[in-house]
C-alpha cells in the first residue's frame, strides 16, 4: 500500500497534476479518504520528502516541491519529437558495441562452437580438492585490497610455467594476471592510446582485437596473411610508423598457420628500429598435437617490445576468467595502473585456488590429459567430415589449437551454410567474415575441443543437411 501511494503522488507531481508549491492532504486527512492505514501514508510522504518530491513546513503540513523541472510525463508531442532527435544524434556519435559482435553465440553450446572445453571428472575432484583448502585457509590477503598484478603466488606460479614451456622470458614482477586474453587486449590498448594511434592486425585474424582498436578511437589496418603467417613487408608499406601490431604466432587465428622464423626476425627488427610494440596473443598454446610445443616470439625478443598474452580459462575452463600478461618494463607501471583503474585487482580467491591447482601438478596433468582428449575428438571431428562431406570441402588436422577449418569447393557459400547449420542444431563459423580487406576464402571453421567424441559423427550428419542433403557414409 505504501508503495502505490507514494507512485501515484510521485507520477502527479512529474505531470503537474500536482503544481509546484501545492498543499499537500494531511497523512490523517489522506487515509480517511482513501480508506487505508494512516502508517502507509506517512511511509509514502517520508518517501517523497527523502528524494525531494515534497518538502516540509514545520506546523503547516507538507508541500510540492517548487524546484522540479517541467514535467516529465505528458510532455508536447513535439517536445517528445525533439527529445528522439537529441536521442538519434547522441548514438549516431557514440559507438554501437551491440553491431560489433553477436554476443549470443558466445555462450551457445552447441556443436561445433569455437573455444569450448570440457572438464573431466577427475580434473573436477581435484578442483574441488583445491578449492576446499583454500577455504579452510583463508588469510587475511583474501579480506581486503591486494596487488593489482595479482597474487605473488600465482604470478610466481605463471613465471614458472610460460619459462619452461613456451620459453618466455619473464620474472613474476612482469606478470600481471587478468581476467582472459580480451581484458588484456583491452589494457595493452588503454596502455598504447595516443592521438592517431595506428596498428596492424591479421587479416584474417580475431574481429574482437579489431572491434577493441576501433572502439578506442584507433585505426586498424589489416596486414594480410599467408602461408608463413602476417606478411611484415606489407604491413611496413601499409602503415610504417604504426603503433603496435597484434599478431597470433604460434598458431594464427583462424587459418592456423605457423609464424616463419624468417617473418619472426623481421617483425622483431621493425619493431626495434621504429619502437613499435608487438603483442603476441597465445591464446592456445598449451594444445599441441605434434611434437613439442613451439617457442614463443617474445623468447626471440632482444629489445623487449613484445607483450605475451595468455588465458587460463582456455587451459581450463571458460567460467574460470584468469588470464596473464608479460609486460616488458618500460611499459610495466603503466600496465599496472590500468589495471587498478579498471577493476582494482583480480579476484584473490580464484587465484588462490588456482595456484593450488599448479602447485599440486594438477595443471601440468589436466593439460596432459586434455590434449590426449582434443586430439582424439579432433580426429574423429576430420574423419567423420571426411566420410560425410568429402565431396564438398576439403580438411587438413590442424597440429594446435581448438579448431580446424574446412575449406569448401566451388559453388558453396560459408556464410549461407553457416546459418543453415543452427537449424539443424550446429554451430560453425564463416571464415570468410573473418577478412577485412583481404580476398576471403569461403570455408568454415569447427570447433572440436568441447565437445566429446560420440556427440561429433551425429552433429557432422546434421551439419551434411545444411548443405541440401545427408550423405551416407562411404565404405572403406
Amino acid at each position: 500500500m505504501f508503495r502505490q501511494l507514494y507512485l501515484q503522488i510521485r507520477s502527479a507531481i512529474l505531470s503537474q497534476s500536482l503544481r509546484p508549491g501545492a498543499k499537500l492532504p494531511s497523512t490523517r486527512e489522506l487515509a480517511s479518504q482513501l480508506s487505508v492505514s494512516r502508517s502507509a501514508v506517512v511511509a509514502a510522504y517520508e518517501q517523497l520528502l527523502a528524494e525531494g518530491y515534497a518538502t516540509g513546513k514545520i506546523g503547516s503540513g507538507s508541500y510540492v516541491s517548487i524546484d522540479l523541472p517541467e514535467p516529465v510525463e505528458g510532455r508536447s508531442p513535439a517536445h517528445a519529437r525533439r527529445s528522439a532527435a537529441r536521442a538519434r544524434s547522441a548514438t549516431a556519435q557514440t559507438p554501437v558495441f551491440s553491431d560489433f559482435v553477436d554476443v549470443t553465440v558466445q555462450s551457445d553450446d552447441r556443436p561445433f562452437n569455437l573455444g569450448r572445453t570440457l572438464v573431466d571428472g577427475r580434473t573436477t575432484e581435484l578442483w574441488r580438492k583445491s578449492s576446499a583448502q583454500v577455504f579452510r585457509s583463508l588469510g587475511p590477503d583474501h579480506f581486503g585490497y591486494s596487488d593489482p598484478r595479482g597474487l605473488p603466488e600465482l604470478r610466481k606460479a605463471v613465471c614458472d610455467y610460460l619459462r619452461a614451456a613456451r620459453a618466455v622470458r619473464c620474472d613474476p614482477e612482469q606478470i600481471v594476471v587478468t581476467s582472459g586474453t580480451q581484458h588484456a587486449i583491452d589494457l595493452v590498448i588503454r596502455v598504447l592510446r595516443q592521438p592517431d594511434m595506428q596498428a596492424w592486425i591479421e587479416d584474417p585474424g580475431y574481429s574482437l582485437t579489431r572491434q577493441a582498436l576501433i572502439a578506442a578511437g584507433a585505426t586498424a589496418h589489416p596486414v594480410p596473411v599467408d602461408a608463413q603467417g602476417i606478411d611484415v613487408a606489407a604491413g611496413i608499406r601499409t602503415a610504417p610508423r604504426a603503433r603496435a601490431v597484434f599478431v597470433t604466432p604460434s598458431h594464427q587465428f583462424p587459418t592456423g598457420v605457423v609464424l616463419a622464423m624468417a617473418r619472426r626476425l623481421e617483425l622483431l627488427n621493425w619493431a626495434r628500429d621504429t619502437g613499435a610494440w608487438i603483442v603476441e596473443d597465445d591464446y592456445a598454446s598449451e594444445f599441441r598435437y605434434a611434437g613439442r610445443a613451439l617457442a614463443s616470439l617474445q623468447g626471440l625478443d632482444e629489445s623487449e617490445r613484445v607483450i605475451y598474452i595468455g588465458t587460463l580459462n582456455k587451459a581450463l575452463f571458460p567460467g574460470l576468467r584468469l588470464g596473464y600478461a608479460v609486460v616488458p618494463p618500460a611499459l610495466l607501471k603503466a600496465f599496472t595502473t590500468a589495471r587498478y583503474l579498471v577493476d582494482r585487482q583480480p579476484s584473490s580467491l580464484a587465484q588462490a585456488v588456482v595456484t593450488d591447482f599448479i602447485e599440486q601438478g594438477h595443471f601440468a596433468s589436466h593439460i596432459r590429459r586434455m590434449r590426449r582428449q582434443y586430439k582424439d575428438q579432433r580426429d574423429v571431428l576430420v574423419d567423420s567430415l571426411r566420410r560425410r562431406l568429402g565431396e564438398e570441402i576439403t580438411v587438413d588436422p590442424p597440429d594446435q589449437g581448438m579448431h580446424l577449418v574446412a575449406h569448401l569447393r566451388a559453388g558453396h557459400s560459408d556464410v549461407g551454410i553457416a546459418r543453415a547449420a543452427r537449424n539443424h542444431d550446429v554451430i560453425v563459423r564463416a571464415l570468410s567474415t573473418a577478412y577485412v580487406a583481404a580476398t576471403p576464402r569461403s570455408a568454415l571453421m569447427l570447433g572440436f575441443s568441447g565437445y566429446p567424441c560420440h556427440v561429433i559423427p551425429s552433429a557432422v550428419a546434421r551439419l551434411a543437411r545444411a548443405f541440401g542433403r545427408g550423405k551416407t557414409p562411404r565404405t572403406s
